[in-house]
């Protein structure tokens, strides 16, 4: 049986604040990608996992939570994974921008917090 989630903090490209909530034993790190105004796409780290080794094996069920006051994003990502084969989850989101439009941000979650020794 997994822990509970933990609490933590990043930022991305642009400057905003996210709050992270994540399993200790499965998420290792999250990524954000975004397309810049020149075409190209930049892909920062928003958040690394603390802890460099499993306590406990993940639970079956993996819940990581994404809050972003700054664009107005709330979102939670659960993934039924009892055979544990599952490495990383990609959530693409359209995100508003201040002129009306939408942005297309990609956040990228992965697995392979090592077991402990």
């Amino acid at each position: 049986m997994g822990r509970h989630n933990r609490e933590g903090r990043g930022a991305d490209q642009q400057g905003y604040e996210y709050q992270v909530s994540y399993q200790p034993d499965w998420l290792r790190l999250i990524k954000v990608t975004r397309t810049l105004d020149s075409g190209r796409q930049s892909t920062k780290t928003l958040f690394r996992n603390p802890t460099h080794r499993r306590s406990e094996e993940p639970s079956e069920k993996v819940r990581t939570r994404l809050v972003s006051p700054g664009q107005g994003l709330e979102m939670e990502v659960s993934v039924s994974d009892p055979s544990g084969c599952v490495s990383r989850v990609q959530v693409t989101c359209m995100i508003p921008t201040g002129d009306g439009g939408s942005e297309e941000v990609v956040y990228t979650l992965e697995d392979s917090v090592p077991p402990a020794t």
